[in-house]
């Protein structure tokens, strides 16, 4: 019997100890707000609504050149982004905005020089509101995007 009291007050102490430490959490939260760790400061959106980091005109393709990679990341194409950028990359699928059509043309000679194969990762991995592009960081690995740039960037006509 004795045990089973000190258990219990145990649990008591325990679970006040835990209810008052939230609520002090909870209040103190509202009224200042704690900085974020310093490790690495997620990405702020960037022209165009873009997320991209300050390295990703950087960052390399790790399957270019590799016509295997290539042939997936057309059939991923196929799966994720005709529906909206259409077949040939036009940005003339059956979901794609008449207002956007322009910026969802893959093929523009102007996009292919100042979008790296970096650049192209992250608008994939990250998407945008406005024009609407979803993100495929859920949908997709990370290899499975970089097949997709390998592919569009096939797409696209260098000026």
């Amino acid at each position: 019997m004795n045990i089973r009291r000190c258990l219990l007050t145990v649990a008591g102490i325990i679970f006040i100890g835990t209810f008052s430490l939230s609520a002090r959490q909870t209040t103190s939260s509202t009224s200042t707000q704690t900085p974020a760790p310093a490790t690495a400061p997620a990405p702020a959106p960037s022209k165009g609504g873009w997320t991209l980091p300050p390295t990703a005109d950087e960052e390399k393709n790790p399957f270019a050149g590799d016509e295997k990679a290539v042939a997936s990341g057309k059939q991923l194409f196929g799966k994720k982004c005709e529906r909206c950028h259409g077949p040939g990359g036009k940005g003339d699928g059956p979901d794609a905005d008449p207002d956007a059509m322009q910026d969802m043309d893959l093929t523009n000679p102007r996009r292919a020089a100042r979008n790296s194969d970096g650049i192209v990762f992250y608008k994939i991995w990250n998407g945008r509101s406005k024009p609407k592009m979803p993100a495929q960081k859920d949908e997709m690995t990370k290899d499975q995007v970089w097949q997709v740039v390998s592919y569009v960037q096939t797409l696209r006509q260098k000026s």
